[in-house]
C-alpha cells in the first residue's frame, strides 16, 4: 500500500460495487431523504404563518387549522426520517457483512509469503476494528450527509425567500467556517490513519506475545514485554487523544457560531436595522431556521470524524485486498488423479534472497515411497511447500503426471495431495469434525481410519467421535495429536501423500505406531517423505540426500550406507548421538 493517502472520493468509489448489491435499500433511503428535508424546511415557515397571520391578528380558528397542518407535517417527517434511518442502517450492515467476508476470503487465498510478512493481529484488526469503522460511515456518516446537505440547501433557500438581507448577513460566517472545517478535516484524516496503524501494531504485538507466552515466562521476559506493550499502548492512546481534541474543537466551533448567529439575529431585530421587514413571525422563523441549519452542520463535525476514521480504515482494508500474494490457480482440469511427480531443474529463492533450491531434478512414480533427507536448511521442507503451492515463483518445472503444477487448479491440487506436517493443528471441537473438517463421512469409515492410524485408544479416552478436543489440543499429548492429524489426512484418501517430518516431535513408541500406520495405508499411495529421523525411512524405495539446496546422493538405504558419503555420515552421527544420550 502506498504511503500517500487515497482521496475520500476514490475510496468511496471502490465501495460502490459492494453497495450496488443493496441498491434497492439505498434507493429507498435516498427517496426518503429529500422528502424528509422538505418537511423539515416547511415547519419554520408554518410557524411564521401562525404567528404573523393568526396569533398577532388573534385568529384562533385559522390557528387551529394551521396547527393541525403543522402536526401532520411533523408526523409525516417522522415516518420519512424513520424509513430513511432503517433502510440505510439495514443496507449498511449488509454491505459491511460482505466486506468482512471479502477480507476473510482474501486472507484464505493468500500464499505463505503473505503470512510471513503480515502479523496475525494485523489481520484481526482489518477484519474487526477497521470493518466496524467502515460500518459507521455507511450507517451514520457518508450516506446521512446526503440528507444533511439537502436540509442545509433547503433551509438557506427558504431563508433567502423570506428575507434576503438577513440571509446574506448570516452567510458571512460561511467562509471562515468552511476553512476551519477543511483544515480540521485534513488533520483528522492523518490522525485517524495514525490511530488505525498504531492499533494494528498493538494487536499484532499482543497476539504474538500471547501465542508465545510460555517462552516469555520461561525466559523471565515479562517486564520487557510489558514495557514494549506499554510503549505501543501509549502511542495508540496519544493518537486517540489528539483525534478527540480536534474533533471536540470542531464541534465547539460550530456550536459557538450557531449561538453567535442567533444572538446577531436578536440584536438586529431589536435595533431596527431591517426597518419594517422584520415581523415577530419572521424573527421566530429565522431563529428556528438557524437552529435547524446549524444542527446538521454541528453533527457534520462528528460525522466528519466518522468519515475520517472510515477513510483510514478503508485505506487499510483495501491495502490488504490489493495485496498481490495470492495462490495462483489454473483452469479446471478433467478430474485429475495424478500418480507421478516430476521435478525438472527446479530452483527457488525466498523473496530477493539466494537460491535455497538449485536445479533439483527427480521423479516419484505411482506407488513409490521417496524420502528427502539432509541437514537443517538443506531445502527439503521447501520442496514440500512448493508442491502444496504454499510458495510461488519457482523456476523450472514441477509436474503431476503431465500437468504443470502452476497450471493446475488449486482446488483440484488440494484434492490430489494430502500432507502431514510436523506443526499440526487441531481445532477446538469434537473428534468427528477434526477428522472430517465438515465433510460428510460415515462413522464406520472414520473408525476404520482411526484403527489404521493406531489412534483408537486415544479416541476412546476422549469419549469416541463425539469426544471434545480443547483449545490447542491441550487434553492430548503431542504424539496423540499427531496421530489424529495423520488420521485426518488418511480420511481424505488423496492419491499423493507428503509426510513432512511427521515423527520429529513424538516419542519412540508413537513413532512406531505412525510407522505401522504409514506402512498399512500408504502402501498403495505415491509418497514423499521429508525425514528428520533417518530410522523412519530405511524401507523407502529411494532416498534423496540434499545439501545446500542440491541433490548430492540418491539410492536405497543400503546403497547409500555402502557409498560412505553424506547419507552415511548423517546416519552414523545420528545413531552416535542417540547412543551417547542413553
Amino acid at each position: 500500500m502506498s504511503d500517500t493517502p487515497q482521496s475520500d472520493l476514490r475510496l468511496m468509489r471502490r465501495l460502490l460495487p459492494v453497495m450496488r448489491l443493496d441498491a434497492r435499500l439505498y434507493g429507498i433511503a435516498l427517496l426518503c431523504a429529500p422528502l424528509s428535508a422538505l418537511l423539515t424546511v416547511l415547519q419554520p415557515w408554518l410557524l411564521k404563518q401562525a404567528i404573523d397571520q393568526h396569533i398577532v391578528p388573534k385568529d384562533p380558528a385559522g390557528l387551529q387549522q394551521l396547527a393541525l397542518l403543522y402536526l401532520a407535517v411533523v408526523v409525516a417527517g417522522f415516518f420519512l426520517e424513520s424509513g430513511y434511518t432503517v433502510s440505510i442502517s439495514y443496507a449498511g450492515m449488509r454491505t459491511i457483512r460482505r466486506i468482512r467476508s471479502q477480507v476473510y476470503e482474501h486472507s484464505l487465498t493468500r500464499a505463505q509469503a503473505f503470512f510471513d510478512r503480515t502479523p496475525t493481529g494485523r489481520l484481526l484488526t482489518r477484519a474487526t476494528s477497521d470493518v466496524e469503522a467502515l460500518g459507521e460511515t455507511l450507517t451514520a456518516g457518508a450516506i446521512t450527509i446526503v440528507l444533511d446537505m439537502m436540509l442545509v440547501a433547503g433551509i438557506l433557500f427558504a431563508m433567502f425567500r423570506l428575507e434576503p438581507k438577513m440571509t446574506l448577513t448570516l452567510l458571512l460566517v460561511a467562509p471562515p467556517l468552511a476553512l476551519a472545517v477543511e483544515v480540521i478535516r485534513r488533520i483528522l484524516r492523518k490522525l485517524y490513519l495514525l490511530v488505525r496503524t498504531t492499533l494494528a501494531e498493538l494487536n499484532a504485538y499482543l497476539t504474538e506475545r500471547i501465542q508465545g507466552l510460555t517462552v516469555v515466562q520461561i525466559n523471565r521476559d515479562e517486564e520487557r514485554c510489558l514495557a514494549q506493550f506499554e510503549a505501543r499502548n501509549n502511542l495508540y492512546r496519544d493518537a486517540t487523544i489528539r483525534t478527540n481534541i480536534w474533533d471536540a474543537l470542531l464541534y465547539a466551533l460550530v456550536d459557538g457560531l450557531a449561538s453567535m448567529c442567533m444572538a446577531l439575529m436578536l440584536w438586529y431585530g431589536a435595533s431596527g436595522w431591517f426597518d419594517d421587514a422584520l415581523t415577530p413571525g419572521l424573527l421566530a422563523a429565522f431563529l428556528e431556521y438557524i437552529s435547524r441549519l446549524f444542527q446538521p452542520i454541528r453533527e457534520f463535525s462528528s460525522k466528519l470524524a466518522i468519515l475520517q476514521r472510515a477513510a483510514s480504515a478503508m485505506e487499510k482494508i483495501y491495502g490488504l485486498l490489493d495485496n498481490p500474494h495470492a495462490i495462483g490457480s489454473g483452469p479446471e482440469q478433467p478430474s485429475p488423479s495424478p500418480q507421478t511427480l516430476t521435478f525438472r531443474d527446479v530452483s527457488f529463492a525466498y523473496g530477493e534472497g539466494p537460491d535455497v533450491l538449485k536445479r533439483i531434478s527427480f521423479s516419484v512414480k505411482a506407488g513409490e515411497v521417496v524420502a528427502l533427507v539432509g541437514r537443517t536448511g538443506s531445502g527439503k521442507t521447501t520442496l514440500g511447500k512448493l508442491l502444496t503451492r504454499a510458495y510461488e515463483g519457482y523456476r523450472g518445472s514441477i509436474q503431476l503426471d503431465d500437468v504443470e503444477l502452476r497450471d493446475l487448479n488449486t482446488r483440484q491440487l488440494r484434492e490430489c495431495i494430502g500432507i502431514v506436517q510436523q506443526d499440526f493443528h487441531l481445532f477446538s471441537g469434537d473428534v468427528r469434525f477434526n477428522l472430517s473438517l465438515g465433510r460428510t463421512l460415515e462413522d464406520a469409515h472414520l473408525e476404520h481410519i482411526l484403527t489404521l492410524a493406531h489412534a483408537q485408544e486415544t479416541i476412546q479416552s476422549l469419549g469416541g467421535l463425539e469426544g471434545h478436543i480443547t483449545h490447542n489440543a491441550d487434553n492430548l499429548s503431542v504424539g496423540e495429536a499427531q496421530l489424529l492429524s495423520i488420521a485426518r489426512t488418511m480420511a481424505r484418501d488423496t492419491p499423493f501423500i507428503i509426510l513432512d517430518e511427521a515423527t520429529a516431535s513424538v516419542d519412540t513408541l508413537t513413532e512406531a505406531r505412525i510407522q505401522h500406520a504409514t506402512e498399512t495405508l500408504l502402501s498403495k499411495k505415491t509418497v514423499l517423505v521429508i525425514a528428520h529421523r533417518l530410522s523412519t525411512i530405511r524401507h523407502a524405495d529411494r532416498i534423496l540426500v540434499l545439501s545446500e539446496g542440491e541433490i548430492v546422493e540418491s539410492g536405497s538405504h543400503e546403497d547409500l550406507l555402502t557409498q560412505q558419503g553424506t547419507y552415511a555420515a548423517l546416519f552414523h552421527s545420528q545413531f552416535e548421538h542417540l547412543n551417547a544420550s542413553k
